[in-house]
């Protein structure tokens, strides 16, 4: 049942992001070189590394070790453009780091988890293997296909699309949590007996990564509103994506491996929404 909701969520989510960008946003890289070179730093780099650390760190088994790298490798999420906006960000930025790390990540995404997947085996009975070529097709058929149809349809129809687009951008973040509950209660009791250890190495995740990416903005010193679209966009993750590759049947077929991603989803909300919160109060 999971992954059939899943898949249509994840088309939609890139349609909406497609349905908001033009060519020209992608000027941005060069108006604005360091805080996209930090957020996309922050999100190809620094998240897969840590991630690899802790869930090594942990001696996570195969499937949360995987899981744990997974959600890390996966480019920012639909929504951090909507908390963006709350936490008076640049929201700009926000929309050009998600499609430009969603475009990148069609590439890292096989190298990284193929890597992880060898390393993760430390029982010789364990056996988890990457199909890549079945990763990639399904990537470039769910994320890359429906962007690029957005951005079609914005440029066609840009009235049209605006409309569609003031909707499904309304939907992202229920439709996110619906998923994440659904395999949530599926998986009940796996992640009951596991909520403390991946419980912890999640937040120490996202809170490690996003520290670290407020630092470097600051030392770089670029402004507040592209400070916080920088932690925002290190912070949220595609979920769906990570869900989706988990637990398709063309893939890993695997919905324990897609555990840290739903907690990771739940946590980076709640965050998040703390970090949103504290910054409208000082502004």
């Amino acid at each position: 049942m999971g992954v059939l909701i899943v898949l249509p969520i994840l088309t939609l989510l890139m349609f909406d992001l497609g349905l908001t960008l033009q060519p020209r946003d992608f000027s941005l890289v060069l108006r604005q070189p360091r805080a996209v070179s930090i957020a996309l730093f922050g999100q190809i780099v620094l998240l897969p590394v840590l991630a690899f650390v802790l869930a090594w760190a942990f001696r996570l088994p195969p499937e949360f070790f995987i899981g744990m790298v997974l959600i890390a490798c996966c480019p920012g999420g639909s929504s951090s453009n909507v908390f963006s906006m709350l936490a008076k960000g640049d929201v700009a930025l926000s929309v050009m780091l998600t499609a430009l790390s969603s475009l990148i990540t069609l590439f890292t995404i096989p190298f990284i988890i193929n890597w992880a997947t060898e390393l993760s085996m430390y029982d010789a009975q364990s056996s988890i293997h990457l199909p890549v070529g079945n990763l990639l097709v399904q990537n470039l058929l769910l994320v890359f296909l429906p962007v690029v149809i957005g951005m079609l349809v914005r440029w066609r129809w840009h009235r049209a699309a605006q409309r569609i687009e003031r909707v499904l951008s309304r939907c992202a973040f229920p439709a996110l949590i619906l998923l994440a509950g659904i395999f949530f209660v599926q998986h009940r009791h796996t992640i009951a007996d596991n909520i403390a250890v991946l419980g912890l190495c999640v937040t120490l995740l996202l809170v490690s990564a996003t520290s670290i990416a407020a630092l470097l903005s600051r030392l770089f010193r670029l402004g507040s509103c592209q400070r916080r679209t920088v932690v925002i966009e290190v912070g949220m993750q595609n979920a769906a994506q990570a869900i989706a590759i988990a637990s398709s049947p063309f893939i890993f077929n695997d919905s324990a491996i897609a555990i840290p991603a739903i907690i990771y989803a739940l946590v980076m909300n709640v965050v998040l929404l703390l970090y949103v919160a504290l910054h409208r109060e000082v502004s």
